[in-house]
Order: C-alpha cells, then structure tokens, then sequence
C-alpha cells in the first residue's frame, strides 16, 4: 500500500470514480473529484451524500502539489493534462481497482482477455454463487470494486479486468488469475504497439505467489508464448486448451471436459451439456471450471451450473424470431476479434449488421466467415467506407443504415426464413449512440416493433 495518504483526486465521475470517492471518505481520506464534462445527476447525489468535494469541466486552478495519489478512472491516458500534472511532480498515479484493494482483504478471482472477459466473470460469479459462497462480480461490470469494498463485506470477488485498469495497479495481488485470449484491441491507446498492449494484459500475475493460480488459453500462441518465456512461475500454472490433451489444467477428450488440479483427474460433463455453445463459449466454460476446482467446489455443482448459466445481456443475445428470422444482438462485440466469434457460433444463413467507429480494424481476418455465413450486409454507422472495400466484392445485399430502426427493417426485408439478423458491429457505438448497451436497446426495441 501507497504509504501514510492522506488526501486523493479522483479523475473521471462515473461508477469507477464515485466508488473510489466513497471509500476514500469512509476512510476518513480528504477527497477531490473532477471530471471534463458535466458530472451526471446520480453522481453528483451520490458525491454529495458522502460529502465529496467536486469540480466539473475547470479544476486545474485548484490543484496542488499537495495531493497525495491520483486515482484515475479506465480509458484516461497519459496525455491528459491532470495526469501530466501528476507525472511532472512524481506522484502516484494508480487505479480504483488498485485503490480499494487497499482497503480489502477478501479473496480475487481477476479475470481479463480482449474477449470473453464478461461472460467469464458472470459464469465464475454463477458457480460461486450456486456452491454457496458470498460473491459479487465487479470491476467493468456491475457496481464498482471500490464502492462494494466501501459498503459490504464480500468474501470472493470476481474482477473483470480491462487493460487500461491494469496499468494502474502495481501492489495488488490476485489469487487466481485468469487470462482469456490476447488480439489486436485499443492499439490506439498502446502506440499501435501489440507488445504493449499484451504486456499490460500480463501484470494481471504480478505479485502473485505459490498458492495462487494462473488460468490460462495454451491455444493462444501469444498467451502460451508469454507463459513459456518466463522463469520458474511463482505460481500455479493451470492451462485450457480445446485442441490439445493437457496433463494439468482443462482439456477435451472426445467432446468430454477433464478437469486436472493437484493430479485429481476428473470428467466434468459433455460439451453439449453447456447451456453456452460456440468455440469461445466452451473455452470460457472450461477456465471457469478450473477455477471452480481450484476452489475445491464439486463437479456436480460445476456442470449443473454451465448448464443452467444465461449470458450477459447484449453479448449474442437472442431477441426474438419472426416469421422464422432469429434476431440476435451481439452489440458488445465492439472489435473485430469478438464478431468473429459471433459469425464462427453462426449456424445458418446470417444478415450481419455492422459498423460504428473503427478503432483501426483489420477486417481480413473475418474473409472467410463472411464468404461462408454472410448472405447480406448492413452498415450501421456514419463511415462505412473500410467494410464496403473489405465485404463489398464478397456480399451481393449491400446496404446502409443511420438508425437501428431502419437497419432491422433492411434486414428483415432482404432476410428469409430460416436466417439469422446478427447485430455484431466490430467497432465502438459513439458515432451514433450513447454506448453499446444503448445502442443493444434500440436493436431490441426496433425488433419487438416489427
């Protein structure tokens, strides 16, 4: 822990930033909040029923060099100027998830990857709850860590971990880790530099010990390349891989999940028994199971719970089906790795609606679903130009669409019974919407009017 604070800024005035502000004043730390833009209404009573000092837009007149630690909320780089301010007068500049694992003692099951990492913490979170445990999944989903540390005694926390929170946290210590997959993502943020950006998905292992665990994908070259280059890991190394047979860790052998931890060889369930399918799906499932097993929790329990588990909310969604067209809402597949998981799950003839803010996508990788799956195109978003010259000499039906509502009438027009209308956009909402979910809603909406 950052040594003898006495007083913190807190950057950024959503969940993440009210919840380190909250734990902060029940710490009896001082506490100033700031934030670019107008702080929302259910901030600002928050802020205020805690007492919190808060700036909006103009706060750097009230700076000082007194200020012990600024804790920043995810997606706040370094070129921002109160960072800098922070950076030039060497003080600490840490995380909220950093932050509240000061102030907390329960056990952490962190969880990161550029795609999965929410349908892993909801399953995890799901097996906990189903052996009886006193869990809460928080971090990027759900409330944030800080305030739950702040307001409840939580035995296990299950973390979802972006990259952006894990460069900001130095001492803090996760007791099983679980690292889901590594592609291109947020290279805006990391120079376009692929090395940085999976360095920073690696410090989710730092100062972990020999009775903790590591969870990773052997089948990601990135992943297992990493794992290989490192000395004698202080730390339980327990693989999952779908392609391989393992002698520790998750592995298949002919469509049965075996579970391996401290040489008890089990048999969890069949494949076909996971209320989740798809390649990406199966993978999340085994690694929750291994962490289920790390936790001793029995396998009955684990497989009544993969079967029974739902997944999260705008993540292949299924919304309705009319007249024999399913309608599925992927809207927070918000980079082209996580879409090609929704065309590879696709199992019929697909309307891929896709588009948004381009976060310097390279949509080749996605050539050969679309040649095999996709039947039609729709554009939903104000440039479309990078997909009409990837897709638009692979697809026939080409069209563009400035709303939700009109981009399900297109689809549902130029799609047949039997077909899929798959929202997947491969690209960020703000062009736009307001955000994934908001944009997930009008999906939904503009389906259920039809």
């Amino acid at each position: 822990m950052i040594e003898n604070i006495k007083n913190i800024v807190v950057l950024g005035a959503g969940k993440s930033g009210v919840g380190a502000a909250v734990l902060a004043k029940k710490n009896n730390l001082e506490v100033l909040v700031c934030d670019d833009s107008t702080i929302s209404k259910d901030s600002s009573i928050a802020l205020r029923e805690y007492g919190v000092e808060y700036y909006e837009t103009d706060y750097m007149p009230f700076m000082s060099v007194d200020k012990d630690v600024l804790v920043v909320s995810p997606g706040i780089d370094n070129n921002h100027q109160l960072v800098k301010y922070f950076l030039e007068n060497s003080k600490p500049i840490i995380s909220e998830i950093e932050f509240a694992s000061y102030y907390c003692n329960a056990k952490k099951i962190c969880i990161t990857g550029t795609n999965g990492k929410t349908t892993t913490t909801l399953m995890v979170t799901f097996l906990l709850e189903n052996a009886g445990y006193n869990v809460k999944a928080v971090g990027n989903i759900g409330q944030s860590y800080a305030m739950s540390v702040a307001l409840e005694k939580i035995d296990y926390y299950v973390i979802e971990l972006s990259s952006f929170q894990l460069d900001r946290m130095y001492q803090f210590k996760s007791d099983i880790s679980i690292i889901l997959n590594i592609s291109s993502d947020h290279l805006d943020r990391y120079q376009q530099d692929f090395t940085k950006y999976s360095q920073s998905k690696f410090r989710i292992c730092q100062n972990m010990s020999k009775s903790d665990y590591l969870i990773y994908n052997h089948d990601d070259k990135v992943i297992s390349n990493w794992v290989m280059s490192q000395d004698k890991a202080s730390y339980e190394l327990a693989p999952v891989s779908i392609n391989k047979k393992l002698i520790s860790g998750s592995w298949l052998e002919k469509e049965q999940i075996k579970i391996s931890i401290n040489n008890k060889k089990q048999t969890i369930m069949s494949i076909h028994q996971l209320a989740q399918q798809g390649k990406h799906n199966l993978f999340n499932s085994m690694a929750a199971g291994v962490a289920a097993r790390v936790l001793d929790i029995r396998k009955e329990i684990i497989r009544e719970s993969l079967s029974d588990f739902q997944n999260v909310e705008h993540r292949l969604e299924d919304v309705a089906k009319i007249h024999g067209i399913n309608f599925i809402n992927d809207s927070k597949a918000t980079n082209v790795n996580s879409t090609w998981y929704a065309l590879e799950s696709m199992q019929q003839p697909t309307i891929w609606i896709v588009g948004g803010i381009d976060k310097g996508n390279d949509y080749s990788v996605l050539e050969g679903l679309v040649k095999q799956k996709v039947l039609g195109i729709v554009c939903l978003g104000k440039d479309n130009s990078k997909i009409k010259e990837a897709f638009g000499s692979i697809v026939d039906s080409f069209y563009e669409a400035d709303s939700a509502d009109q981009a399900v009438q297109i689809s549902y027009r130029i799609a047949k019974k039997g077909f899929n209308v798959l929202l997947s956009p491969a690209c960020s909402s703000f062009d736009l919407f307001k955000s994934y979910e908001d944009r997930g809603h009008q999906f939904k909406n503009a389906v259920r009017t039809l």
